[in-house]
């Protein structure tokens, strides 16, 4: 199966954005593929800020992108656009970084007014770095993530429902997948 990079361009450490990818990543593992998390707030800040290609660890994160069959990109919507944290990451990647690459973009914010920030804000960023294909993405409420004490994840069933056909869909485009049923997404 295929190598999917994770990325979630949250700068919380408690964000719903990254507890959601984590949660979707599960359903890429069980369907095959291997699946590598990267947290975009624990790359070094200065060198974002920065725009320190040669840093170890921007290095790093380019060559995971590099390694990638398939990326998965999670923002939180701030003013109608992707997370500022993952835009000083994308730019800091080869113009071409996304060549040959399968990408699902996901969203999440508050309000359905933000729901076009995929389309209108993310997708063309993607687009221009070469994506391959970059399949159908989705937005999530935050009201239908819901965090219990003990850190598990559950997503209203509707949601949950989208998320699994968005995920199997972009599983699909990466060159197949174990069918899984839906119910198994409505917890993690």
């Amino acid at each position: 199966m295929a190598t999917v990079l994770s990325v979630s361009g949250s700068p919380s450490a408690t964000s719903r954005t990254a507890r959601l990818l984590r949660h979707l990543d599960r359903r890429l593992t069980a369907q095959g593929h291997e699946v590598i998390p990267l947290d975009v707030r624990t790359l070094p800040a200065d060198a974002l800020l920065g725009a320190d290609f040669r840093h170890p660890a921007i290095a790093e994160a380019a060559d995971l992108f590099a390694r990638a069959d398939g990326v998965v990109i999670g923002t939180p919507v701030y003013k109608a656009a992707y997370s500022g944290l993952l835009k000083s990451l994308l730019d800091l990647l080869p113009q071409y970084g996304l060549v040959g690459k399968t990408v699902l973009p996901l969203a999440t914010g508050g309000t359905t007014a933000h729901v076009l920030a995929i389309d209108y804000a993310l997708r063309p960023v993607l687009s221009s770095m070469g994506a391959a294909h970059i399949v159908q993405g989705w937005f999530t409420l935050d009201e239908d993530i819901e965090v219990g004490q003990d850190g598990t994840l559950t997503v209203a069933p509707g949601a949950a429902e989208a998320l699994a056909q968005v995920v199997d869909r972009f599983s699909d485009a990466l060159g197949g997948r174990t069918a899984l049923p839906a119910v198994a997404d409505r917890a993690a």
